[in-house]
């Protein structure tokens, strides 16, 4: 009985870290101005969200199928989205660290670019 209180448990809290990294998915996008934002609650179709929001071309998903591949094509997406948002692209290999994977995605749906005196901001170039 106590096997299934655990996987009960496991089973609500990656619900609740999917459907957390889906809103913020969402968010970004909808500040980006990427239209259909609720395909991040898809899977395969939010990535598909990300390469619109890169913008790169849908077709690029196929590369999350393909090993190591996928781990660069994802530190890319999440590259290229830092940059969009304007903050530093180095955000994009945070993604790998756990716990700040989770930090991330929160930080550039929820917050705003820091603007320097004149309208610029400190990551732009």
């Amino acid at each position: 009985m106590e096997a299934l209180y655990s996987n009960v448990f496991a089973v609500v809290i990656w619900l609740a870290v999917y459907i957390y990294l889906a809103f913020c998915l969402m968010t970004i996008a909808g500040k980006l101005g990427v239209p259909n934002g609720w395909l991040a609650f898809i899977p395969i179709a939010n990535v598909y969200l990300m390469c619109r929001m890169v913008p790169i071309s849908g077709w690029y998903l196929l590369l999350v199928f393909v090993p190591i591949v996928n781990v660069i094509f994802a530190v890319y997406l999440w590259w290229k989205i830092a940059e969009r948002r304007e903050r530093p692209g180095w955000y994009g290999i945070l993604m790998l660290v756990p716990i700040a994977n989770l930090i991330i995605p929160g930080v550039l749906a929820f917050t705003e670019a820091h603007r320097l005196p004149g309208g610029a901001t400190p990551h732009a170039r």
